[in-house]
């Protein structure tokens, strides 16, 4: 494959289906330091994938490829058109309201669809509220509705969680799992958090070296229980690939 660019097609999958991401062959280096290295990787349409691994082995790259804003060096990269990226921080322009914010870069016509986004993530009413009077989980949700008015096909999520104490974090994941029932899009979530990735995913994968170390369908009723001993034999599994012990 020669293609270096990413595409805005992702061909045809097993069985006829078309996924929403097709990679392969992806090749990303900086300088001296390959970090990804001949992957590839297919998401189908209402796929919830999670990426997992150590710092610096090439999960946000991955991510950045996805969204555009990384061109690979070498493979072929293929994507359903309409991406949007949530990330660690809310991204929040201080100076526009909340509605502006999540409806910034579209036309004034969105403003209503703008509203039932804000409603839909618990934030009717916040409209004409200044980002600077937001919580973090709050500033969070705006970031979540300001990607879903866009009616993303694949939604980036870049550690979204990470930044949030505890219960806020179980809260946001809560409404993360139920707006990606809800719109089904293909979800890539990078994230460092094992229990994170089996709470919410169908799909968990480990990169180490630049390459997939595990790539496994988590075959796990919802809602998820931690204490499940079916759990903690994936999260056995993957705590290994990641190089560490069960805490």
């Amino acid at each position: 494959m020669t293609e270096t660019g990413v595409g805005t097609e992702a061909g045809t999958g097993t069985g006829g289906a078309v996924p929403a991401v097709r990679i392969e062959g992806l090749r990303k280096a900086f300088g001296a330091k390959t970090v990804l290295d001949g992957v590839d990787l297919e998401i189908g349409r209402g796929e919830f994938f999670a990426l997992l691994g150590p710092s610096g082995t090439g999960k946000t790259t991955l991510l950045r490829v996805l969204a555009g804003l990384e061109r690979p060096d070498a493979g072929t990269v293929l994507a359903a058109p309409r991406r949007t990226t949530v990330y660690q921080e809310p991204r929040l322009v201080q100076s526009r309201r909340v509605l502006a914010n999540v409806t910034l870069g579209l036309p004034r016509s969105a403003r209503q669809a703008g509203r039932r986004a804000l409603a839909e993530v618990g934030l009717e009413g916040y409209e004409r509220a200044w980002p600077a009077t937001l919580s973090g989980g709050e500033a969070q949700r705006v970031a979540l509705a300001r990607a879903l008015v866009r009616e993303p096909q694949v939604l980036l999520l870049d550690e979204p969680f990470a930044a949030l104490d505890a219960l806020t974090r179980m809260r946001t994941q809560d409404l993360v799992a139920e707006l990606c029932a809800r719109h089904r899009p293909a979800v890539v979530l990078v994230t460092h958090d094992v229990d994170e990735a089996l709470r919410l995913a169908d799909r968990v994968a480990v990169l180490r070296d630049g390459a997939f170390a595990a790539d496994r369908r988590i075959g796990l009723p919802r809602p998820r229980d931690r204490d499940d001993p079916a759990a903690a034999g994936y999260r056995r599994s993957f705590l290994s690939h990641l190089g560490v012990g069960e805490p």
